[in-house]
């Protein structure tokens, strides 16, 4: 029998149809220094609008959904693991300045067969979150991968720049001992510890779809709640005047890995646990896996997926501007002299 691409395995009319099925999805996402269309071998986007900065800095971030992924397939929805995915790298890159701004995102579909409208579908999240960031989906790559992926299964990752006075770096050498500790709430548990979560839960389509009085939803739809995006957060604080010294994404690792990342030597973090309501789904993780506390804060977000270190005179001014583009914030510590680290109490 003659052999050809299709009979392997790999079939390019589906890819054809999945690019077409998206550009609706990747055009809403534009931004004027966008040059040029989809379906070219790489993006162009001009720098020429950052002129006005001393020292234009470029920053960059990557990353994927992780295990979360299994959640969407047992669900079978697909619409929102594209937003995690632009929300674990764009929250990177913002956290790196004052103001970092995201420019351009490239996604990476990795799947054992191309379903043109499955792919569309996590194409339209990732245009989602492109958009909740501000960002321009420039560009990206669908692979179809007989006999590496499970026909009804794919992993996603994601590309991000973006841009930077680099006098506005945050660096974490500003950190000091008087700072006060603001976190912004989270989504619920974003992209991360999903290993864990999938061990402590029995993942079956039954148990998912089980409402939980405790959630208010059902367990599926409490799991796959997409990543909160920072992007307008973090612009409002600097466009209310205030400086951020330090800057911290919480994923996986939690407090004890991500909240060090951003001090300089000689400063010690105090986190106050009863500052804020942990939220129920975390609670709820503990209890049925009868998880440590300590374990607990060194693998989710605990209910703040990002922290920032500010002067203590800026508090007001910083939950003000959060408050107004709908973001909630906690002073959950302080910065003190000590030991680079952490202290949960």
């Amino acid at each position: 029998m003659a052999m050809d691409y299709k009979t392997a395995g790999v079939d390019v009319e589906a890819g054809y149809k999945s690019v077409e099925l998206m550009k609706k999805h990747v055009k809403e996402t534009m931004r004027p220094e966008v040059l040029g269309g989809i379906g070219g071998f790489s993006g162009a986007f001009s720098v020429s609008a950052f002129k006005d900065m001393e020292k234009p800095t470029l920053v960059s971030g990557t990353d994927g959904v992780g295990t979360k992924l299994k959640l969407a397939f047992l669900l079978d929805k697909h619409n929102t693991v594209g937003i995690d995915v632009v929300a674990m790298c764009v929250n990177d890159v913002a956290c790196a300045g004052n103001f970092a701004e995201p420019l351009f995102f490239l996604d990476y579909i990795a799947c054992g067969k191309n379903y043109p409208e499955k792919i569309a579908e996590i194409v339209s999240g990732v245009a989602e979150g492109c958009k909740q960031a501000g960002c321009a989906l420039i560009g990206g790559e669908t692979a179809e991968m007989p006999g590496f992926y499970p026909v009804d299964e794919y992993d996603l990752a994601g590309f991000t720049v973006g841009v930077v006075d680099e006098k506005n770096l945050i660096t974490g050498k500003d950190v000091k001992p008087g700072d006060v500790l603001l976190g912004i709430a989270s989504s619920g548990v974003h992209s991360n510890g999903f290993s864990l979560v999938r061990k402590v839960f029995e993942m079956t389509a039954e148990n998912l779809n089980t409402y939980r009085e405790e959630l208010g939803k059902t367990l599926g739809e409490a799991l796959i709640e997409p990543t909160k995006i920072y992007v307008k957060a973090l612009k409002s604080v600097n466009e209310a005047g205030v400086m951020i010294h330090g800057c911290s994404h919480i994923t996986g690792g939690g407090f004890y890995e991500n909240i060090p990342r951003m001090l300089p030597d000689g400063v010690h973090c105090i986190i106050k646990k009863d500052s804020y309501e942990v939220p129920a789904l975390f609670r709820l993780i503990a209890k049925e896996g009868d998880i440590a506390e300590q374990m607990m804060y060194n693998t989710f977000n605990m209910g703040i997926g990002m922290l920032l270190a500010i002067d203590a005179a800026d508090v007001e001014k910083a939950q003000k501007a959060l408050a107004e583009v709908g973001e909630t914030s906690y002073v959950i510590g302080e910065v003190v002299a000590g030991e680079k680290g952490i202290t949960i109490c």
